[in-house]
């Protein structure tokens, strides 16, 4: 929305305050969910619906997906062939306006799988050319566009990561940016959950021969544009990376300075950057802002991490304004607090919480009681 009279503006911003005043914040648990530490329910994205999806890590820290809609109603679920050991599962990272899920399941030999869900609960599942078979390799699918395109990035025999794209007729396009690295741990990836728009544009990151991070952004045509934000480092882990982008082209991502200090931007659609810096994000190593979603109005949410290394949760208005929060009994020690993941049309909010007890549980944001 742009209004151009002041008085109205003002009345404007006054009522958006009161409504990020007014908001509830509930949390949630997915039926399994385990209650030990590092078990729980972790809600990785919401609709315009209102319908939250992720996955949950039961009592056995095996891995399956759920989607809890408005009312609270649970539905949960496993790919064929998901493993049933430790670290094994389901694992779901984006959802499309017709109800299909996407993501990707760790087989019981420790190699990951894409699959797709649709709305009636049947799998069709994936592996993108050249991943490899091998513990730690395999294909990661990541998003799903209304089209029923899929975006995401596979490691090689060598762990070597490439990007692909997946037609809604199961072809395939492999790419790499130019400059990926090619040794382990190197290569392309794509952003998760919101990285691929309707129209086949794609943000993602990849890591080069020094290991540096570098965003880019691939259009339908498949020229892709690197991403380097000011002030972001060069060392290894140093770098910038994209969380993905609107349906309008702004971009939200993270860069990591020379001193591994962690800063939030926002790009728009003609390259100009917007750095921030959430107030109260610490200033050490492995600190300050990280975002992670954004919605069609251009407002991003993400977490930002303490001078005590705990998590806290933010929104930022298209405009710039930040308001902080934290989820329902979220810890207060290093490691633990609030984590945001994306943020509807709505402003409703979702993402998870790890409590004191290193338990993870997901919550919901919403300017209504949900």
């Amino acid at each position: 929305m742009r209004l151009r009279q002041f008085c109205r503006l003002m009345s404007v911003l006054l009522l958006a305050t009161g409504l990020a005043a007014a908001q509830n914040t509930i949390t949630f648990e997915a039926p399994g969910a385990g209650t030990a530490a590092g078990q729980g329910t972790l809600a990785q994205g919401i609709d315009f619906l209102g319908t939250t999806f992720g996955y949950y890590i039961d009592a056995n820290s095996v891995a399956h997906g759920f989607l809890r809609v408005w009312n609270g109603y649970f539905v949960t679920f496993s790919a064929p062939g998901a493993g049933a050991g430790a670290g094994q599962g389901t694992f779901a990272s984006s959802l499309n306006p017709e109800g299909t899920l996407t993501g990707y399941y760790i087989d019981g030999n420790g190699t990951m799988h894409g699959y797709l869900r649709n709305f009636f609960g049947n799998f069709t599942t994936f592996d993108a050319p050249g991943a490899g078979n091998g513990a730690g390799q395999g294909t990661l699918s990541a998003n799903i566009n209304p089209e029923g395109t899929v975006a995401g990035y596979d490691f090689d025999s060598g762990g070597v990561a490439h990007a692909f794209v997946r037609s809604r007729e199961g072809s395939f396009v492999t790419y790499e940016a130019a400059g990926a690295g090619t040794g382990a741990g190197q290569g392309t990836g794509t952003a998760t959950t919101i990285g691929l728009n309707p129209d086949g544009t794609i943000t993602g990151a990849y890591i080069d021969s020094n290991n540096s991070l570098h965003g880019y952004v691939r259009d339908p045509d498949g020229t892709i544009t690197s991403i380097d934000a000011p002030g972001a480092g060069n060392g290894p882990g140093q770098g910038t990376d994209t969380d993905g982008l609107n349906f309008a082209g702004i971009i939200p991502g993270v860069y990591f300075d020379s001193n591994n200090v962690v800063h939030g931007y926002v790009r728009a659609l003609d390259g100009k950057f917007t750095e921030f810096d959430v107030p109260g994000a610490g200033t050490g190593a492995g600190q300050g802002t990280l975002p992670q979603g954004l919605n069609a109005e251009g407002a991003v949410t993400g977490s930002y991490t303490d001078s005590n290394s705990v998590s806290h949760g933010f929104v930022r208005s298209p405009r710039g304004a930040i308001t902080t929060f934290d989820a329902p009994g979220a810890g207060t020690s290093a490691g633990q607090g609030t984590f945001p993941l994306l943020n509807n049309p709505e402003g409703a909010i979702t993402g998870y919480e790890i409590d004191s007890g290193g338990v993870y549980h997901g919550f919901l944001q919403s300017p209504r009681s949900r």
